[in-house]
């Protein structure tokens, strides 16, 4: 099952990239950390995206793995997301 993500997800990721340039395209493999995600913006996109999305995010995710990219933090994330059928 594929998970079909909601704009939000980028909105909010956006929200907390200061050094992307509005209306540029976010490649999945895009590096977060050189867009300007730093251990503060980190906590601030958790918050974020746990009530944009109605989730709770495990301590078990909070990995720099998990945060290094769009692509990875989708796929952590896909588990936790609500079958849509």
């Amino acid at each position: 099952m594929q998970t079909t993500w909601t704009p939000r997800f980028d909105e909010v990721l956006r929200e907390h990239l200061p050094l992307l340039e509005a209306g540029r395209e976010l490649p999945s493999d895009a590096s977060l950390a050189a867009l300007g995600l730093d251990s503060l913006s980190t906590v601030h996109l958790l918050i974020g995206l746990e009530d944009a999305l109605g989730v709770t995010i495990p301590d078990a995710l909070l990995t720099a793995e998990n945060f290094a990219t769009p692509g990875a933090l989708r796929t952590a994330l896909t588990p936790l997301m609500d079958d849509p059928s």
